[in-house]
């Protein structure tokens, strides 16, 4: 394929003739490489011909082998069907397997469900002491802000009650029933 790709080289190298399709080739070049691919391709045809004849050959021993092996498994086979007794006790042994596979089974789903009840048990008590935590703490928050609530009321009650003395000692002094020079020392501590 190398060599016909250098003789097509050879033809697009050529000098085209414009307006009649025809090209110049060189000769000698041209020549060269045709021998050149005269004399390879006996090698390459030969190299064509020893790989068919393998294939032949090793079709051949692929059929031997298929044979052999095709003999092989009746042979297995009719011994297997002549040692009917053995497949009947392999039955039996693998019934008998298939039950205590079954009953391990049974046991083991049986532990199973019963450890799912014991985590799902956990689960609702641990659930439970959360929400009574939670409700214990909502508590002690709302205790809390009561107390607050009751403390921020109290001061405010305190400074109520403080401006409700000095507004009656206000109208008492003005209607003189209070001397001025004590009450606006009063007036002066606040």
């Amino acid at each position: 394929m190398q060599e016909l790709n250098r003789l097509e080289d050879i033809v697009l190298a050529g000098l085209q003739i414009p307006f009649v399709g025809r090209t110049v080739i060189d000769e000698e070049k041209l020549l060269e490489q045709l021998d050149f691919v005269r004399v390879s391709l006996p090698d390459v045809l030969q190299a064509a011909a020893e790989l068919l004849q393998q294939k032949e050959e090793i079709m051949l021993e692929a059929e031997e082998y298929g044979q052999q092996v095709v003999d092989a498994a009746q042979a297995k086979r009719a011994q297997i069907l002549a040692d009917n007794d053995i497949i009947r006790q392999a039955e039996r042994e693998a019934e008998q397997l298939r039950r205590q596979v079954q009953l391990e089974c049974d046991a083991m789903m049986q532990d199973t469900l019963a450890e799912i009840e014991r985590k799902k048990q956990a689960c609702l008590q641990e659930l439970e002491e959360m929400r009574q935590t939670a409700i214990a703490q909502a508590q002690e928050i709302e205790n809390g802000a009561d107390e607050y609530a009751d403390n921020v009321l109290e001061n405010i009650e305190q400074d109520l009650q403080e401006m409700l003395r000095i507004i009656s000692n206000g109208r008492l002094q003005l209607r003189g029933e209070i001397p001025k020079h004590r009450n606006s020392s009063n007036f002066k501590k606040r």
